[in-house]
């Protein structure tokens, strides 16, 4: 199974955030992962539009936006106009993504919808076949550097059973405490897209080596 690599800016260096993004690309990463929050969906606030259309002017990978908010639909056309690739929703706060869906495939967007660990994947079940992502987060969201969930790996292997089983296409992507280890099982479990923030962007030796470690870890996207 070939594995995407998506860096998580949650964790960059923000004075040298488009240099480190930068890093990234020339080691092998193959999308940027920015976590938008609101301060009432997770207990933190984040970036917003402002931070997408500074790296747009950077780098070349898509930039997947990760909408951790009570309300996405509010942030779609900042966003979109910003210059992001990717839009992913919980499906907490979307418990019909029909319209979304239709809506940003409407406007040329990939379109993902996440899940978080107190919810069933069997819920993703009939949207797999009309999104591009499946995002299966691997800790309770809200703050980097938090410890990968155990109990994850059931769920992400349920999660491939579903994917095949509907014949679907989309990717199935984790977030929250990956690294080289964590990265693996959940690879070996059924996840073809790896977020990571703390094990990249915080590595004594850099982004660019911690990319090109786990980049050679896990064959590239053909």
């Amino acid at each position: 199974m070939n594995v995407a690599i998506a860096p998580s800016i949650l964790s960059a260096d923000f004075a040298r955030l488009g240099e480190q993004v930068s890093e990234t690309e020339r080691a092998g990463a193959d999308r940027i992962h920015i976590d938008v929050m609101d301060g009432h969906f997770v207990p933190n606030l984040s970036m917003g539009p402002a931070i997408v259309k500074s790296l747009r002017a950077v780098t070349r990978l898509p930039l997947e936006v990760h909408l951790m908010v009570n309300e996405p639909t509010k942030f779609f056309d900042s966003f979109i106009e910003a210059g992001a690739d990717t839009l992913i929703v919980h499906l907490e706060v979307v418990p019909d993504p029909f319209p979304i869906v239709s809506q940003l495939r409407e406007r040329g967007k990939r379109v993902g919808l996440a899940i978080n660990p107190a919810t069933s994947v069997e819920r993703l079940a009939p949207f797999l076949g009309i999104i591009d992502l499946a995002l299966c987060m691997t800790v309770v969201p809200g703050f980097a550097g938090q410890v990968f969930l155990a109990d994850s790996l059931p769920r992400i292997r349920r999660l491939r059973e579903l994917i095949d089983r509907e014949n679907a296409k989309c990717e199935l992507e984790v977030d929250g405490g990956i690294d080289l280890r964590t990265g693996q099982e959940a690879v070996e479990a059924g996840a073809n897209v790896l977020v990571a923030a703390t094990s990249l962007f915080g590595d004594p030796d850099g982004a660019e080596a911690a990319v090109r470690q786990m980049r050679s870890q896990f064959s590239p996207p053909t």
